[in-house]
């Protein structure tokens, strides 16, 4: 009978005593399954870099970690070509409870225990669906992230100027340049209401960016334009949306 490949499994936390614990975890599991450190890494962002460069199997992936959690990075990883199956690990069992919700992602609590991660490391075969993922999240993601030239470049959400509906993509433009992203205007509304505001039935943007609105004649009608930091480019406001100038002192 063949010998199954080993796991490669990665380990991601921003405390170094939890990746030295999961790090002896994995080495007492070995014994029994066949598995293989494929690497370790203290952020989110250092992890995507690493498994896009080297894919892994398994990622075994901190909640509660600063600048993007982990339910964010888990959200990012689906964009792979391989993405790995996903398991948490946590002190907060509230994210846990969610989690087995929806029945789709092993959750390991700390201090974790080598039984569990044993059980978990052997079920963990097939990788989690992006709506599971998306589910699971409680607060909206600081990035976004594009595919571009095989890679996935993350766009921090606070330097979006705007939101922009084009054919199945969306345009992701800041000061610096646009990114094409597949995902739909009206679930980025519902995810990200507070930051963004929709001006036009295509195009939601940044309130933090609008530096003032201009009157403009477009075809022989007048309408108002949205002036956004860092650009030159105007967005027009649509009749249906000019409710929304009240909200910033106009109209």
């Amino acid at each position: 009978m063949t010998e199954p490949q080993p796991l490669r499994v990665v380990i991601v936390d921003d405390e170094a005593p939890a990746l030295s614990r999961l790090r002896d975890l994995l080495a007492d599991c070995a014994g029994e399954l066949a598995l293989t450190l494929a690497g370790e890494a203290a952020s989110g962002r250092a992890a995507i870099e690493m498994l896009e460069r080297e894919p892994a199997d398994v990622v075994l992936l901190d909640v509660r970690m600063p600048e993007m959690d982990g339910i964010e990075v888990a959200q990012h990883l689906q964009k792979l070509e391989r993405p790995p199956a996903v398991i948490f690990a946590t002190a907060y069992d509230a994210y846990a409870i969610r989690a087995f919700e929806v029945h789709a992602i092993d959750y390991l609590l700390k201090p974790i225990r080598l039984a569990r991660l044993k059980e978990a490391l052997a079920r963990a075969r097939a990788a989690p669906r992006p709506a599971t993922l998306a589910a699971i999240a409680r607060a909206p993601r600081t990035y976004f992230s594009a595919q571009e030239r095989g890679r996935i470049r993350l766009i921090p959400v606070a330097e979006v100027l705007y939101l922009k509906a084009e054919l199945k993509y969306v345009t992701v433009r800041t000061a610096a340049r646009e990114h094409l992203i597949e995902e739909s205007l009206t679930k980025l509304e519902e995810e990200f209401g507070e930051r963004f505001v929709r001006v036009h039935r295509n195009c939601l943007i940044a309130r933090a960016a609008v530096r003032g609105f201009e009157r403009a004649t477009e075809a022989g009608e007048a309408q108002w334009e949205v002036l956004l930091n860092g650009i030159d480019e105007r967005i027009a406001v649509s009749r249906r949306q000019q409710h929304v100038l009240r909200e910033f002192g106009k109209g």
